[in-house]
């Protein structure tokens, strides 16, 4: 059973007991509904409370329904509140830990509500393109006034329950519990105490008027407008409220159901939903059950103190776990701390971090010259130069002192874990953890498993990754894994419509309007574009089929590396990150153009975007087919936190199956016509080509 029913002397009392969070599906729907007409029915009930079990009261819909029949199977969220407020008897929520979305639409609709202090209380549902859709556009409004909730509704973020409480008039709790532990002794003497109390109030019949009406709903969707570009709900959300405050209540709740299924089919929300669920199977490893035993990791080593190294040691003394860095020389661990600081300084500046913290995370970082002073770490973290025998040197020595079970992990982002295993005699230890740059701010940590990396390495470094933030996809062992083996593809591109007639600032500007964060030559410059000449070079010697525009090269061969030179793609004003067009750039492509016979020809920003985007989506179906990535949704997960996907799109593999993988194919097959362009890549993947005859997606 989903909810747990008793009765204490003459309150009876449902409990939702749906773990992990309560979660409102149509099995704890139907029994809460049972449950009430149970009471109701029972003479010796009074009163009734609802609770929740565990660590939420409940923290809403269950999202693995929507837009599955469950979601609209009887009774629905509606249909329960409805038979709370038709209770004869008092309902009385008693709120604790967590009360979100449905759960609180849920509260709503009880007679009284009880709340623990430290509840964290919110309607997120913006935050999966959607508004609250059970009434809590119409009733919170009633319950703590206009302007706090549409503020609660448009941002999606949670209020702790005392700060509600003191909302002045406010209706939302009637009795604020001393205590999450006294809070269901409390709920059932305050069900007793208002047993008799008639008529029984609703939120529904509470007034609901802004005393500016007009000019504050205009100034709030000008607000909105603001800060919501690419995402319809917000400003429905406005429209919701708004109408709570000029409709008779069931015509403010047709009007939010409306908007609520109408956002329920966009492409914005479905792709919001998509990233919910990705990210949480993201860190499911098919076969590396949830109770696999985990290492115990309480300190880490971090070999480097450059750019990596101290991104890398920052993500842990914020977790508050101790770090030893090792450098080769003096002058570069003081560089490397000082930047440390810095960093956290200017986080204590802008008011983000507290003094105290500051003082507490730096009294976890300690230094060392020597690898004998590493022994003790649990898992060591190397972040070297991106070279095989530089990598072969440093996991030597860690083999030689690191004590017997601690986990030895690669930054690599490109070279072989297997053969940086093979360096060790404990193989099964080794495993590759990719953080992106900036490593202290970046969400993205590619977990690169080895052919012999143990699995309760795997389970340990998915569960520290968690605790550091980070958003841990697993990959195979591969060149360039999966992020970096697919921007190779996008790249080639971009080099290739150069050739064809485009400027970089088009190309850049194409793929930015679609959403990217930066295109793809400002991504070089600031990257560096000397780490893609090198690639280059290797590929030219093991791959000397493969077909690249020459652009890139004859632009390093000028010495323009990127931001870090002050030229790339575009010219750099020291201390800003403006890209200036240069017009010699774009004079020494017309020459290359030229000098290989080409007449330039207008390119669309449609062919543009499509090349570029579809260019990820066929690699990333080699990936798939050849097990380097477990899921469709893993590379989501990859370009929206580590590439700058746009959110709103779901991510690459999510945006073809919007498009149509029938129409990204045919797209493919117009491309490979193109003499300029790399037929054979063209070749749409196996995988691909099967998914679109038969007419399926990759999520």
């Amino acid at each position: 059973m989903t909810t747990l029913y008793e009765v204490h002397g003459t309150v009876a009392l449902i409990t939702l007991s749906n773990p992990p969070v309560n979660g409102l599906g149509y099995a704890t729907r139907l029994s809460v509904t049972e449950s009430l007409q149970k009471a109701n029915a029972d003479t010796g009930v009074k009163s009734i409370v609802i609770t929740g079990a565990g660590k939420a009261f409940s923290g809403g819909a269950d999202i693995k329904e929507f837009g599955s029949p469950k979601a609209l199977q009887e009774p629905n969220l509606h249909s329960v509140i409805l038979a709370i407020e038709n209770s004869s008897k008092p309902v009385v929520a008693a709120i604790h830990s967590v009360c979100m979305g449905g759960g609180l639409e849920l509260a709503l609709g009880c007679h009284y509500r009880i709340a623990a202090p430290g509840c964290s209380v919110a309607l997120p549902e913006v935050k999966l393109g959607l508004l609250p859709g059970a009434g809590g556009t119409q009733r919170l409004p009633r319950a703590v006034g206009v302007e706090p909730a549409l503020n609660m509704i448009v941002s999606g973020e949670p209020v702790k329950s005392e700060l509600l409480a003191q909302i002045p008039g406010q209706k939302l709790f009637d009795k604020m519990a001393k205590s999450a532990e006294s809070l269901a002794e409390e709920a059932l003497a305050f069900a007793q105490a208002i047993a008799d109390t008639r008529p029984l109030p609703l939120v529904r019949d509470l007034p609901c008027k802004h005393r500016n009406g007009d000019a504050y709903f205009q100034f709030a969707r000008n607000m909105v407008k603001g800060m919501s570009k690419n995402f319809p709900a917000p400003l429905k959300c406005v429209d919701a409220v708004e109408a709570a405050t000029k409709r008779k209540f069931e015509d403010g709740l047709l009007f939010e159901r409306e908007l609520f299924i109408n956002l329920m089919w966009t492409s914005e929300s479905r792709a919001l939903r998509h990233i919910f669920m990705a990210e949480r199977a993201a860190s499911k490893i098919p076969d590396v059950p949830a109770d696999t035993p985990k290492r115990e990791i309480k300190s880490i080593a971090v070999i480097g103190a450059g750019t990596m190294g101290g991104g890398i040691s920052m993500n842990f003394l914020n977790a508050g776990i101790p770090v030893k860095i090792l450098e080769m020389k003096q002058e570069a661990l003081d560089r490397g701390i000082a930047t440390i600081r810095k960093n956290y300084e200017s986080q204590v500046k802008k008011g983000k971090l507290k003094q105290d913290k500051y003082e507490q995370r730096m009294s976890l970082l300690s230094t060392t010259l020597s690898y004998d002073d590493l022994k003790d770490a649990d898992m060591v973290i190397e972040a070297v130069f991106e070279e095989m025998g530089v990598k072969e040197k440093v996991f030597t020595e860690l083999d030689r002192v690191m004590k017997p079970g601690a986990i030895l992990a690669s930054n690599t982002s490109t070279l072989d874990v297997n053969k940086i295993a093979s360096f060790t005699k404990r193989p099964a230890d080794v495993v590759g953890l990719h953080f992106f740059s900036p490593a202290n701010i970046m969400k993205l940590l590619e977990v690169v498993r080895g052919e012999k990396t143990a699995k309760d390495v795997m389970a340990t470094v998915m569960a520290v990754a968690k605790k550091i933030r980070k958003t841990a996809v697993v990959s195979g062992v591969c060149d360039g894994f999966i992020g970096n083996r697919m921007i190779e593809q996008y790249g080639r591109q971009g080099g290739f419509l150069l050739d064809e007639g485009c400027t970089p600032s088009q190309v850049d500007k194409a793929i930015e309007k679609f959403g990217f964060a930066m295109g793809p030559f400002r991504m070089g410059d600031l990257a560096g574009n000397d780490i893609g000449w090198a690639i280059r070079k290797r590929r030219y010697q093991e791959k000397p089929g493969m077909k690249y525009s020459k652009t890139a090269d004859l632009l390093c061969e000028k010495g323009r590396f990127g931001q870090k030179t002050g030229a790339g793609w575009y010219d750099y004003v020291a201390g800003k990150r403006d890209a200036i067009p240069n017009e010699e750039v774009v004079k020494m492509i017309e020459e290359h153009r030229k000098s290989l016979g080409v007449t330039p020809r207008k390119i669309s920003d449609e062919e543009i975007v499509q090349r570029l985007v579809y260019s990820l989506v066929n690699e990333a179906a080699h990936i798939l087919e050849e097990g380097i990535a477990s899921k469709a949704s893993d590379i989501d997960m990859v370009y929206l936190m580590g590439y700058g996907f746009p959110i709103y799109r779901g991510g690459p593999m999510n945006y073809a199956d919007q498009v149509g993988l029938f129409n990204v194919v045919q797209a493919m097959h117009r491309f490979a016509q193109n003499p300029l362009d790399d037929a054979n890549f063209w070749k749409p993947a196996p995988l691909l080509a099967k998914l679109a005859a038969e007419g399926k997606t990759f999520n």
